[in-house]
């Protein structure tokens, strides 16, 4: 058995994750990785010409950069410069023992971006990379982006607090942790065929090509890092990161979320965000990204196509379907 704390203190982790300093950026390209200031390796995808708009992808947990490629060739195949990297821990880059926290997910994103030097970016993060974005927007300002995108993301705050009653019980998480030690694979078997598709709804019928490949990008990933990385997006608080988006931002959700809620993630963070648009997929799960492909990667394009094409913003909470 692998010592790994069960139970984690949420008001630990939300101090740590807001307390330290924004990081100096110190970073270099090695090949098709980015070496950060601490020596993790960044594995990175950079698809599409390199003079056009840029969009950096930001994948959840426990996924890696390929989650995002059906959206990267579709934007490249239109010009747009896409850039993904492999969170640390999981998929093709390091796996540190310390560090998989949210404030080194925000800092290893900033390595990619000033490494390649992105400017006029749109950051798009789905899941547990939403509460990347909005950690990095957080440590890091908006000064290098232009848009913002959260979709089916953890923030505000996932976790059921005295200032947050209405986000899920500790008891959730620690289930998922106990499953991750007990049999992690049968674990990611089962979210994958279950609940984050949306395949245990009556009249779905399972992709198994969705599954095993969800599976097998968990697996590549490190235990210990994706055991850690249960903590951080489930009781990172981010209200003042949120605070701090002052650029266009898209907001997609589905309203049949069985993973992260949309009560208490994406319409509270379009609540929270000033001028935010928010797209609600009716019956979606939350791995829209895949199983409502075709509607997301128009949407997104929709967005990045007219969003402050003259200085403006779209209206403050706009709320479509």
């Amino acid at each position: 058995m692998l010592a790994f704390g069960l139970h984690t203190d949420a008001s630990a982790i939300e101090q740590q994750a807001t307390s330290a300093p924004a990081a100096t950026v110190s970073a270099v390209i090695d090949g098709d990785h980015v070496v950060t200031r601490d020596g993790v390796r960044l594995y990175f995808k950079d698809w599409g010409p390199k003079d056009g708009p840029v969009v950096t992808f930001s994948h959840g947990w426990p996924l890696n950069s390929d989650s995002w490629e059906s959206q990267m060739l579709f934007l490249a195949e239109r010009g747009y410069r896409v850039v993904a990297h492999d969170r640390r821990g999981h998929g093709r880059s390091s796996q540190p023992w310390t560090g998989n926290d949210m404030d080194h997910y925000a800092d290893d994103l900033a390595a990619v971006i000033h490494a390649l030097d992105l400017t006029d970016i749109t950051a798009v993060g789905f899941s547990t990379g939403g509460g990347e974005v909005a950690r990095y927007i957080g440590r890091y300002g908006t000064a290098r982006l232009r848009n913002a995108v959260l979709v089916s993301a953890v923030p505000p705050l996932m976790l059921q607090t005295s200032d947050n009653p209405a986000g899920l019980p500790q008891e959730v998480f620690d289930g998922i942790r106990a499953g991750a030690l007990a049999n992690r694979s049968q674990l990611y078997l089962d979210i994958a065929s279950g609940p984050f598709y949306g395949f245990n709804r009556p009249g779905v019928e399972p992709s198994q090509g969705l599954i095993r490949s969800w599976w097998a990008q968990g697996m590549q990933a490190g235990h210990k890092n994706t055991f850690d990385s249960i903590a951080a997006f489930s009781a990172t608080d981010f209200p003042q990161d949120l605070a701090r988006l002052d650029i266009p931002t898209l907001v997609i959700h589905g309203d049949d979320d069985q993973i992260v809620p949309f009560e208490l993630s994406g319409k509270a963070s379009a609540e929270r965000i000033a001028g935010a648009t928010l797209i609600v997929y009716p019956g979606a799960p939350h791995g829209l990204t895949e199983t409502h492909k075709d509607r997301f990667n128009q949407d997104l394009l929709q967005f990045l196509a007219t969003s402050d094409d003259d200085g403006t913003r779209p209206s403050r909470n706009r709320s479509t379907q």
